[in-house]
Parts: structure tokens; sequence; C-alpha cells
């Protein structure tokens, strides 16, 4: 799928580092680098994947097609000398290995500290000491929390209660202050929930519901239907990683939080029966008790700032992207649990 060019002359014929490039983001952004003409270096954990559900997980660069068009450097976030060698000699960085399952993060909050914050830490010394020319972190909507109001703002004070949020926010707050203490040209994004083919955590709603409704089986929920949500097809996710990056060429930038979403609210009952309907046949759904642990009821982002600083904008519409996100998993059993 061809994706727009925003901050295409940002990283051509650069070479980047994306962390946690195997994972479904970043081996789509990686893609997206090739795309523009960037020599692509990922940066993943040494040892065998796991999905969320404990099976066997494929790289998103081998699913993309991608993996020998980039380069793979095998080191632990922990790692610091690992990370350091990893870092040296790229232009720019798009830091996005974490632990991002926030089921795991309840039960594993040292863990999900040690790797969303020290080896956030890592990164960034990494890229001062590298001299990097522009650093993209990504944060989370998780960041802000329980908000006064929504839509939530760049502005808003982060409010995170549970481990997964506090760990991001935390490292939020770092990048955005080592941009201030060091001068480190680094921004960071908070996006919606991201969705498309290629995730592979099965617990999530997107992809459970669209292999579900590809399998014509009932889907999972772990809710009750009710919470809200913000969602950024993949491939928007991409442009608007491109977009933070070209912004940081200018004077702004640096330091500064970077919304993308759609701006616009979805129930889980919502989501649910739109990829039934794209899908093409109805299911019936086995909804959760109501409210799961460590989650937040009603989120989503206003992506103002993002789309008048650099004119970037989602060009994926909810439906088409449940779409193209059932025929994905339609297309590659392989990819199901």
């Amino acid at each position: 799928m061809a994706r727009r060019a925003w901050g295409v002359a940002s990283v051509a014929g650069d070479r980047v580092l994306v962390t946690g490039g195997h994972g479904f983001v970043g081996s789509h952004l990686a893609a997206g680098l090739l795309a523009t003409g960037s020599a692509v270096r990922v940066l993943d954990r040494p040892g065998p994947r796991q999905t969320d559900l404990g099976g066997p997980r494929a790289s998103g660069l081998d699913l993309l097609g991608v993996r020998g068009e980039v380069e793979v450097v095998e080191a632990d976030l922990l790692d610091a000398a690992g990370v350091a060698a990893a870092v040296a000699g790229c232009g720019s960085v798009f830091h996005l290995a974490a632990q991002t399952i926030v089921g795991v993060a309840r039960r594993s909050p040292h863990e999900t500290v040690d790797v969303n914050v020290r080896g956030s830490w890592n990164v960034f010394l990494a890229c001062r000491d590298a001299d990097v020319g522009k650093v993209v972190f990504a944060s989370s909507d998780k960041a802000y929390g329980t908000a006064p109001e929504l839509p939530y703002r760049e502005d808003f004070p982060l409010r995170a209660e549970h481990p997964y949020d506090s760990s991001k926010a935390a490292a939020d707050v770092m990048a955005r202050g080592l941009a201030r203490e060091w001068g480190l040209p680094i921004a960071v994004s908070r996006f919606a929930n991201v969705y498309g083919g290629g995730d592979l955590n099965f617990t999530r709603l997107v992809p459970e519901t669209a292999i579900a409704v590809a399998d014509r089986r009932a889907p999972r929920i772990r809710s009750d239907g009710a919470p809200r949500r913000d969602f950024l097809h993949v491939d928007d996710a991409v442009t608007a990683y491109l977009a933070i990056a070209a912004a940081l060429d200018g004077d702004g930038a640096a330091g500064e939080a970077f919304n993308a979403g759609g701006d616009r609210p979805h129930s889980v009952r919502e989501v649910v029966d739109l990829t039934a309907a794209v899908g093409g046949g109805k299911v019936e759904p086995e909804y959760g008790p109501g409210l799961p642990a460590g989650e937040i009821l009603d989120q989503y982002l206003d992506s103002t700032k993002l789309r008048a600083q650099t004119g970037w904008a989602p060009a994926v519409d909810l439906r088409t992207g449940l779409s193209r996100t059932v025929e994905w998993y339609r297309e590659h059993e392989e990819a199901r649990p």
C-alpha cells in the first residue's frame, strides 16, 4: 500500500535505526523508511519471540517481506553497550521498542519499568553520545491517564495511574526533559490505538475481532463493549512518524509531544460490529464483565498540533482500515494464533 510522503526529504538517504523493528508498528515503519530510500537498521532483543498468548511470534519484517532489506542488530535495551553500538552511525533514531501489553505490565511491573524507562534512558544516552540528528520517541495516549476532559491535548498533564501507563509517562517526561538539558533533538509521539495487518498481540481488540470474523467464530472481547477509543491505521502511523521527524528539521519541535489519531472515539461494540460488517459475516461476540483492570474507560486525541505544524492528516478511515485488516488476516494464516 503506497504511503504519502510526509517527511521523506527529512530521512531519505539517511541511515535510520528503528528499535523494536520486528514488532507490528516498527516493521511497518521500517518498510516505510525503506520506501524513502533510507538505509534501515533494526534493533530488537535476542532470543525467541513470543505472542501475548505464549506461542511463537513471527517477525513483522518477515510478514512484510523486508527482512532481507534491513540490517538487523540484536541487543537488549538494558544492555547499554549493545544499544550504543546499534545507534552508532545512524543519523536518525525512532525508538519504538517497549513492553507494550497492559496485562503483562500489571503482572510484571518491574520488568515493564526496566524496559520502558531504563531501556529508553540507554537509547537517549546513546543518541546524545553519537550526536544523532533527530530522535522520535514513541510514548502513548495512555500516558495521559484519566484527564479532566476529552479529547487529550498535548498541554494536558500526564496523570497515568497504572503500571504500563506510568512507565510510558515517565519515559515521555524524561525524553522532553533531556531535549532541554542536553539539547537532544528529540520529539515525542502520543498515538491512538494503532491497528492493521500484522498485529500479533491477539488480546488486542482489532486483531482478535478481525481474525474471528475471518474465521467466522465469536470474537472474545475483554470488556463489556462500552469503552471508547481512538484508532489510527498503521499506514497513517508511519506517515505521522515521518512527519514528526521532518518537524525536527525546523525550530519548535525538539522537546515537544505530538498526538496522532482520528480525532473521534469509537466504542468497542461499534468496532466489533463494523469489523463484522466489512468482513462479510455476522458474529456473536463474547463480551467480558466490564472494564478490564488497568484500562481507562474513554480515550481519544486532538491531533490539531501535528496537523497544523506538518500538514499531516490520516488517510485511512476506520471502515476502510478494518476491511483491509480482515483481508490481511485471511491472506496470512501463518500470522494467526
